[in-house]
């Protein structure tokens, strides 16, 4: 995510997983550090964009995300239209780009950020890829090494967009450079069925560190059965164009 020292904002090459929206004076770098360390270890280094203070890029181990805080109003204040909260100021955080393999610790450590930073702010976050407000209490404590997919992928549901069929799709795996997931259903039948599907087909994805080609196979262990990629499209169910690979159920 490139910076301007003069006027900082996230890089349309890198989008921010996360804004946090806030009230008030902005968390120093200095309680950043003290609650992360806390939290999660150490040692969390911080390094401010030269003539830039509100511009930080914050790295644990070898991953790194950065983070403006706050925000310039002249290129947020039609995002924070968009937003259903009442904080006057927002920041926002975006992993550095890295490996697939490494995506994974990136997205985490961005995610530990944007805890910390709720925390300290008493503000919310905005998962920008599944639109979820998460709020202080609402964050999980996780340790230093617990990664949930469900802490970052969500499963939803939609009826309305076909008339004879569910359409049920994940948002959240391109968070780590991956296609989401999709799988149309006739209407009349569970959810739970497409649901457990399109999970452990993520958890498969997100494991092999790239997105399968039309006509692969995928074998889900879990559920003893084997799914097939049939095809790939562009969809915005969420406002912002993503890829998705629509799944076969045999």
């Amino acid at each position: 995510m490139r910076i301007r020292k003069k006027a900082p904002k996230p890089s349309s090459k890198r989008p921010p997983l996360y804004f946090i929206g806030y009230r008030g004076t902005a968390p120093g770098t200095d309680e950043v550090k003290t609650l992360y360390e806390r939290e999660y270890g150490g040692p969390l280094s911080i390094r401010h964009e030269e003539g830039a203070t509100e511009s930080w890029q914050a790295t644990h181990g070898p991953w790194s995300a950065h983070v403006v805080i706050p925000l310039p109003m002249s290129h947020v204040a039609e995002v924070m239209k968009q937003l259903t909260w009442e904080h006057e100021l927002m920041g926002a955080i975006a992993p550095s780009i890295t490996s697939p393999r490494d995506m994974p610790d990136t997205v985490l450590l961005a995610a530990r950020l944007a805890r910390c930073l709720t925390l300290l702010s008493q503000g919310t976050a905005y998962d920008v890829i599944t639109q979820a407000y998460i709020n202080p209490s609402d964050w999980q404590p996780r340790t230093l090494t617990s990664f949930l997919l469900g802490d970052h992928v969500s499963i939803l549901h939609d009826d309305s967009s076909q008339p004879d069929r569910v359409w049920t799709y994940s948002l959240g795996l391109s968070k780590f450079g991956l296609d989401e997931v999709e799988l149309f259903m006739p209407k009349g039948l569970s959810d739970n069925e497409a649901k457990d599907v399109l999970t452990v087909s993520a958890g498969e994805l997100l494991r092999a560190g790239h997105s399968p080609k039309v006509g692969v196979t995928l074998d889900l262990p879990q559920l003893g059965r084997t799914v097939r990629v049939k095809n790939y499209r562009t969809a915005a169910p969420a406002g912002r164009m993503l890829g998705f690979r629509e799944l076969h159920t045999s």
